[in-house]
């Protein structure tokens, strides 16, 4: 009996790692958010072990970067495969110009990926954080009301726009109101 109820217990944990979680109880499944038109989303790049960048980083240069690991490569094919399963359509798919961020984008396998200067990391400068976070507002709020864009870019930049601290691979859904303010509708793992 005792191992029935551990194994029970380690069954529903696990269900509950796996599951989708939103940012409130109470909303709706994140995976029907996001098919929403209007609702973008902002993905931390996958697991890249470490912190920050070696200060010889040269931006375009992989070599000089931290980078996905197979852990995170994995991570970011299992997430566009679910990403996929789930029906997620997007517009346009945007990309800090970081290496560990490009690769995410390209191995989701959902559609081309642009670099966006203004996705690009600010954790050892942030004196840009304000004009980046505008540039990102400003881009969304040109887009047509019914569109849905992923970026993907770093904890620092994600943060900034939404006040979220997402763990690595994490999926943020926003949508911008009449005002341009950034409204966070579900967090998802998937």
């Amino acid at each position: 009996m005792c191992s029935f109820i551990r194994n029970t217990t380690v069954f529903v944990a696990l269900i509950y790692i796996l599951a989708p979680h939103s940012a409130k109880a109470s909303d709706a499944n994140p995976w029907e958010i996001w098919s929403q038109p209007g609702v973008h989303a902002m993905m931390r790049h996958a697991i890249a072990p470490g912190t920050g960048d070696p200060a010889n980083f040269v931006i375009g240069d992989c070599e000089t970067q931290r980078n996905l690991d197979d852990t995170g490569r994995n991570q970011a094919r299992a997430t566009g495969e679910r990403m996929r399963e789930m029906g997620i359509s997007l517009d346009f798919i945007l990309s800090s110009q970081w290496c560990r961020c490009l690769e995410t984008a390209n191995l989701l396998g959902l559609g081309p990926v642009t670099g966006e200067p203004a996705l690009n990391s600010f954790f050892r400068d942030s004196s840009t954080k304000k004009i980046q976070t505008d540039q990102i507002i400003d881009r969304l709020g040109a887009l047509p009301e019914d569109s849905n864009v992923l970026l993907i870019t770093h904890q620092v930049n994600i943060t900034a726009l939404t006040g979220v601290y997402p763990r690595s691979g994490e999926i943020i859904l926003i949508r911008l109101d009449d005002n341009d303010v950034v409204k966070v509708l579900a967090r998802l793992m998937p």
